[in-house]
């Protein structure tokens, strides 16, 4: 390098002679990509920052890398630009404009490179546009208010300043993405303030309380609309939102038939094939297309409405069609695109006033993939789609030769199962089920069995009315056919409105009959359930309930059908495939109450036990699903221990590679842990030190069942030292920064357990667990306030300063009054008990005193809780030890209430009670209001309590009362 003055030049030059590299404060230029990837290197941590100013300060690099023929800015169409680079190759015969040619190929290369990946994200961010915004808002105003079945207390807006392109947020926010900003008080949680931006919703740091300006910095996670948000953040909006779209969706089907009457359904496939041929024919290639063009701007899911006369007559086609009415009729009104638009509305519809249900899966209506006309697709396609054409000739040989050649494609390829669909073969298949050649049913079956197993086919099949026709099938007396037939319904009935037609037409109680596979002999239980049809029958049979069994009305219905007898029979068989399906549609059912007694009737947990010793990982997992169902109940976690059930699951913790396995076996074990005994032996087992190897680097569904294991384990000395001595305090902590609501509220249990002893507590103080404990007093789901509340308490009365501790929370003991404000009554109490504990200390009461405590406490007096009775109590008598709070309890109207807790059945709250009003009681004023509310008399049944705590308050209140009766009287005669 030459440097001179403010200028270095580099000795490397190119052919003119001009230097390679020339600085010139402040540019520098460039001439060779050696010295640029110098300079790149040189600037280190900065080359994302040289890079940009170079491209900005080149706006077209190819061009000055290359020279002005190369600037495919100025071209039109990107072929040209390549044809005449190589016209110029051609004439010049140059080397270096060859050289420069693979140059610009290769820029070209990048620029499209890079181009496609930024288009790939950008396409998978959210945008949310003022309009749509307003629109939800608007919509959530509508079922707001103050009524138990409205979804929210209100919402409203920060700035009532409308721009003209729809937004309220500042310009200077604007610039941000941000739309508006929205209040949101839901029922059970704090005041939500909220950003709605281009990007998504939000919670920011909500209105300051100085000038009430928004702070307006994100605090959480995006998510994709206002509806999701609230949803994750209040569980009332979300329970009483589902109640409001089933308000909303049946108010406008008031003035239609229930259900529109059935066509008659053709015998022969032939006829019927030959009715859809020439509309599916026509539509299909423009429906592929219109699926892969349209898109819907977000909206609320409830926002659906079927008000109009128009999308009433299209309900009314769908229900039609759905019933077996014909296709072409509905089809030939609307286009292709629009009548998919509309079938997915009902279809929606549909699925929100359907039957409340357990399931979590595959609920969201699938994309529907469908092959483009010009699309690159394998010969298999094209071989099937002949075969169907010979399955509509109606011959019967041609027809089972056709299915027999179909078996033998892959199908479980996607493209050979929309192939199939394509051409209209699902028509066709499920037409064949009509027929009476038990070949073609048989043939038919077995394909559709393959191919359902693809999610948008089961909705084809539903919606071309497939599910009653097989539901028919299984009474059939060919054990084959109900064999397929029941297998096929497995498969489809994978959710909501699939399961809710196979009930409707009566198929849960013919799939019940199916497990009845020894109804013909002397001995039910064993005698023919070994005849190798039988059993596939009733196999069959229980996958097909598994699957419908996801829901609540289903469930049901399987009970009344008796079906719980028959599963306990089957539980009893050896034959490991017939278990599978049997337990699973046990740990189902075992959600609902009902289910558990019969379960515990029918002797079902002895052989859930047992099967817990088998070598089938799938059917360990099952059975432990079932037994942490079950195990809510006292007796069925005794029958657990009984029936050695608690061996294996703890020896099961220690094969940790199947975490679907080691979630259901970790449930288990912590709803076994609920009752003592069964904690006892899990110790004896070392199941605890095992638990506590679990807290890290496990899943989260795996993660909340330990922690919730451990908490129950935690309620006793022996177990608290197995786990400090193991190691588990740490993980258990670092813990308490998550956001998984269950995991928060486990964890918080765990630890505020741990904390009674003085040893733990140290650890857990040192690890900075109090502080985090006390940060979650801010999460906005009200059980995780009210357990970390509850774990502070024992960290507060262990503290080596817990005055200093509390006070060193900035803003800490101005934050748990404000809580008093809250409507859960859980968090009401554990709040309380957290101001019992803090106000030991003086200045800690004299703060929160200022902090208006007084006033808050007096107004949750009138409370009919009796848990929530006893905290309160307990703190307003620790409140009356400072200043005139006494007076000030009298003057806010809490003393009368008060004296009603006495007549509760409740001994601790007796207590309570009485040492709160012998607080009160020092003022004359309030002796005056307990004597006039009957408290004597009641304090009086308390004098004789066995209670000492209560005798001493009882009477030192009613001693109080008398020394100023006295006092008055005295005063009158002097």
């Amino acid at each position: 390098m030459e440097t001179g003055g403010t200028t270095v030049k580099s000795e490397e030059a190119d052919k003119n002679g001009e230097p390679l590299l020339y600085l010139s404060v402040p540019q520098i230029k460039i001439r060779s990509f050696g010295q640029l990837s110098r300079m790149l290197y040189i600037a280190k941590n900065m080359k994302l920052k040289e890079a940009q100013a170079c491209i900005e300060a080149n706006r077209n690099p190819v061009a000055k890398i290359l020279g002005l023929d190369y600037n495919i800015i100025s071209e039109k169409i990107g072929n040209s630009f390549v044809s005449n680079i190589l016209d110029k190759i051609t004439k010049d015969d140059d080397s270096e404009s060859e050289i420069k040619m693979k140059i610009a190929l290769q820029l070209k290369q990048l620029d499209l490179h890079l181009l496609n990946h930024s288009l790939k994200h950008i396409s998978l961010e959210i945008r949310l546009n003022p309009g749509t915004v307003k629109n939800d808002i608007e919509l959530l105003k509508q079922f707001s208010g103050k009524g138990k079945q409205t979804v929210l207390e209100s919402i409203e807006y920060t700035s009532d300043y409308e721009f003209s392109n729809g937004c309220r947020a500042p310009p200077w926010r604007q610039i941000k993405g941000e739309i508006c900003y929205v209040l949101v008080k839901p029922h059970d949680a704090e005041t939500l303030c909220v950003t709605c931006s281009k990007e998504g919703v939000f919670l920011n740091g909500g209105k300051t309380d100085d000038e009430g300006q928004i702070n307006y910095e994100r605090k959480g996670e995006i998510y994709k609309d206002l509806v999701t948000l609230l949803k994750e953040k209040s569980a009332i909006f979300s329970e009483n939102m589902s109640k409001q779209e089933i308000k909303f969706s049946e108010q406008p089907q008031k003035d239609q038939p229930n259900e529109a009457p059935k066509e008659e359904v053709a015998i022969t496939h032939k006829a019927s094939v030959t009715s859809r041929k020439s509309t599916q024919e026509k539509n299909r290639i423009n429906l592929g297309r219109s699926q892969l063009t349209k898109r819907l701007e977000p909206s609320l899911n409830w926002r659906t409405s079927v008000s109009s006369k128009e999308s009433r007559n299209t309900l009314r086609d769908t229900q039609v069609e759905k019933h077996g009415g014909k296709l072409e009729k509905s089809r030939s009104s609307v286009s292709p695109g629009r009548a998919q638009l509309i079938r997915k509305s009902v279809e929606k519809i549909e699925e929100i006033i359907s039957d409340s249900s357990s399931e979590s899966e595959e609920d969201e209506e699938q994309p529907d993939h469908r092959q483009e006309a010009n699309a690159d697709l394998p010969s298999e396609y094209w071989q099937i789609q002949k075969l169907v054409k010979y399955l509509k000739g109606g011959n019967q040989t041609a027809t089972v030769i056709a299915l027999c050649s179909m078996k033998d494609f892959n199908l479980a390829q996607e493209t050979c199962q929309l192939a199939i669909r394509d051409v209209g073969g699902l028509e066709v298949l499920i037409n064949l089920l009509e027929t009476d050649e038990v070949k073609c049913k048989i043939g038919s079956l077995k394909i559709l069995k393959e191919i359902s197993h693809n999610p948008q086919i089961r909705r084809n099949i539903v919606d071309l009315g497939g599910l009653p026709v097989m539901v028919n099938i299984l009474d059939s007396p060919h054990k084959s056919l109900k064999c397929l037939a029941a297998e096929t319904i497995a498969n489809v009935a994978k959710f909501r409105r699939a399961r809710r037609v196979v009930r409707r037409h009566g198929g849960i109680t013919k799939l019940v009959a199916l497990l009845d596979c020894g109804k013909h002999s002397g001995e039910p239980a064993q005698s023919s359930l070994y005849e190798t049809r039988d059993v596939e029958v009733a196999r069959c049979g229980a996958l097909a309930l598994w699957s419908c069994s996801k829901s609540y009305a289903n469930k049901e219905a399987i009970r009344k059908a008796g079906g719980i007898p028959l599963l306990a029979r089957l539980l009893k068989t050896s034959h490991e495939n017939m278990l599978i399906p049997v337990v699973g549609t046990l740990q189902e059912c075992a959600s609902e109450e009902n289910y558990r007694a019969a379960i515990k009737a029918e002797r079902i947990i002895e052989n859930l036990v047992k099967n817990l010793n088998s070598e089938n990982e799938q059917l360990q997992e099952h059975c432990a699903m079932a037994i942490y169902q079950c195990a809510e109940d006292e007796e069925t976690r005794d029958l657990v221990r009984l029936h050695g059930g608690l061996k294996p699951l703890a020896s099961l913790l220690n094969n940790t590679d199947n975490k679907e396995r080691l979630a259901a076996v970790t449930g288990a074990i912590w709803k076994c842990s609920i009752s003592k005994e069964n904690v006892t032996k899990f110790r004896e087992y070392k199941a605890i030190e095992t638990l506590v190897g679990l807290l890290t680097d496990q899943p989260e569904e795996v993660l909340v069942n330990v922690v919730g294991a451990l908490g129950e384990c935690c309620q006793e000395h022996e177990n608290r030292v197995i786990i400090r001595r193991c190691g588990g305090i740490q993980p258990l902590v670092n813990l308490l920064v998550g956001i998984n609501q269950a995991l928060l509220v486990n964890v918080t249990k765990a630890v505020g357990a741990c904390a009674v002893e003085l040893e733990s507590m140290m650890i857990i103080d040192r690890l900075d667990g109090v502080r985090l404990l006390w940060s979650l007093l801010k999460n906005p789901h009200p059980d995780v306030k009210a357990s970390a509340a509850w774990a502070l308490c024992p960290c507060i009365q262990n503290a080596k300063d817990a005055g200093e501790m509390v006070r060193s929370f900035v803003g800490g003991l101005e934050l748990v009054v404000n809580l008093l404000k809250s409507d859960n009554k859980e968090v009401l109490a554990s709040v309380c008990a957290v101001i019992t504990n803090i106000a030991k200390d003086q200045e800690n009461l004299a703060v929160i005193t200022d902090h208006g405590v007084v006033p808050l406490l007096s107004k949750l007096a009138n409370t009919n809780n009796d848990k929530l009775r006893r905290h309160l109590a307990e703190t307003i008598s620790r409140c009356c030890m400072w200043g005139r709070n006494r007076v000030a309890f009298g003057e806010h109207k809490a003393v009368a209430p008060l004296v009603r807790y006495l007549k509760s059945n409740d001994t601790n709250v007796h207590r309570a009670t009485a040492q709160a009003l012998y607080q009160l009681s020092e003022d004359a004023d309030n002796c005056v209001t307990m004597h006039e509310n009957g408290a004597v008399k009641l304090l009086l049944d308390m004098v004789g309590s066995p209670d000492e705590e209560l005798q001493e308050a009882a009477a030192g209140c009613i001693s109080n009362i008398r020394r100023l009766a006295l006092a008055i009287e005295k005063a009158r005669y002097s």
